[in-house]
């Protein structure tokens, strides 16, 4: 039962750091991959795999949607007791994944010709590209299934489990991968057929672990798979629109970034490349701060189902705390120790001076975005997804303003001071709807 003393701050610790480490298992991924092509296949297809990761990470990351919404209605009904809405979520997430993803592959011919008419590669490059795209594309079904698998996890609060399937996820990848590219030597090829089946045994694997757990709490004699629920229409309204949201936010938070990248291509290479290793740096902050967002969002959801705005309050505050002293602790560390990552990174000596004179703002980044974080999460388990879009729209106006503003006069300086303001203006936007979420958990008596 959730009540505020269980909410310690040793609690807290426990949900996080799962959850950091299977963020860090993400990346990890794509360097694996990169090494492995790189030391076994040649220059064509390490940039074919470039091009293909680039695609699918734009593709998929433009329906991070289904772990988010489904997150917050599934914390939302374990927090109430309502076992079978659960059931109820799990089912109309996976319908909507596996019906996006098949949409994904019926749509390959016009995703793969705009995606490689806007790259611009050499023809062999473009070639390998295309046959990693038309493998890799199977696999849609089961990433956007286990995303919805993995919001399930975080609502529940099993953030130990989400690390064991990014664990199984990435282990099983990084073999096939080894198998087909390199001892088969299958190349760019083998990459995305190991990629498809790692995929599709990942997504199985999940559904194991989660219909196991649910069973145990459906208890016996009870319909695991209530059909008249999943396609309940007033529910599936409600998560199509709370979806629709999400995914209007992050289209426009890949917006920031893009502009931000093309704005630095206007300073030249070296501040480019610069800039997008910092970038880098502050992706690997992002990993310790989603791990407290990730927390809160199943506690907030839970509070909101329970009706109890005390363990609300608790769960906010000591999460918020923590993730304050994680960005001063990871600001502080990238603007005294930033140096020695930047040549970690790159040997490029004009580089490595253009990132250090830079270090400081990004490190100012960071810690301003632990609040965004924390925000991000506590909407998210409130479902209070139309002020997430709203918030994101006006955070956009802050920031295109501030980098016309800032840009011309201070140069690079001024246009990382707008990134700034905007990681600022996020949060800010979002608390001008924070009293009335609060307001909204009545407690009961």
């Amino acid at each position: 039962m959730l009540n505020p003393e269980s909410i310690s701050y040793r609690y807290l610790l426990q949900k996080a750091w799962p959850i950091i480490l299977a963020n860090a298992a993400v990346p990890l991924l794509g360097l694996a991959d990169t090494a492995i092509i790189g030391n076994v296949g040649s220059v064509t297809d390490l940039g074919a795999i470039a091009f293909g990761a680039l695609i699918f990470s734009f593709v998929y990351w433009s329906f991070g949607f289904l772990r988010m919404g489904t997150t917050g209605f599934v914390a939302q009904a374990a927090g109430a007791g309502d076992e079978i809405e659960v059931r109820a979520v799990l089912g109309r997430a996976l319908l909507l994944a596996i019906t996006l993803g098949a949409m994904l592959i019926l749509l390959q011919w016009p995703i793969r010709f705009i995606a490689l008419s806007l790259l611009d590669g050499s023809a062999p490059v473009e070639s390998v590209a295309q046959s990693y795209f038309n493998i890799r594309i199977w696999g849609a079904p089961a990433t956007l299934a286990t995303f919805a698998l993995m919001g399930v996890l975080i609502g529940l609060g099993n953030s130990r489990q989400l690390l064991l399937v990014q664990l199984f996820l990435n282990g099983l990848n990084i073999a096939l991968d080894v198998y087909f590219a390199g001892v088969l030597g299958w190349g760019a090829a083998g990459i995305a057929l190991g990629t498809v089946i790692a995929e599709w045994c990942s997504v199985i694997f999940a559904i194991c672990l989660i219909v196991g757990e649910l069973r145990v709490r459906a208890g016996n004699g009870r319909e695991f798979w209530p059909v008249a629920r999943i396609l309940n229409r007033v529910a599936l309204s409600k998560m199509l629109s709370a979806n629709a949201d999400i995914m209007i936010r992050t289209l426009l938070l890949v917006f920031s970034f893009g502009f931000f990248i093309n704005q630095s291509a206007q300073f030249g290479d070296v501040v480019l490349a610069a800039n997008h290793i910092l970038l880098q740096l502050i992706s690997f902050a992002a990993f310790f701060l989603d791990g407290y967002a990730f927390v809160v969002e199943s506690l907030v959801g839970a509070s909101v189902g329970a009706k109890r705005q005390d363990t609300f309050d608790i769960a906010v505050k000591r999460s918020s705390i923590l993730a304050l002293v994680t960005a001063v602790l990871l600001a502080s560390w990238l603007w005294l120790f930033g140096d020695f990552a930047v040549m970690a990174l790159t040997d490029i000596e004009e580089v490595q001076v253009a990132a250090g004179s830079s270090l400081f703002l990004a490190a100012i980044y960071i810690f301003f975005s632990f609040a965004a974080f924390q925000l991000d999460g506590i909407f998210i388990g409130a479902s209070f997804t139309r002020q997430m879009r709203n918030a994101a729209f006006l955070s956009i106006a802050v920031y295109l303003l501030a980098w016309w503003f800032l840009m011309d006069r201070f140069a690079v300086n001024g246009l990382w001071w707008a990134m700034i303001i905007y990681v600022a203006a996020r949060a800010d936007a979002l608390l001008l709807y924070f009293p009335a979420l609060r307001n909204s958990i009545k407690t009961q008596t």
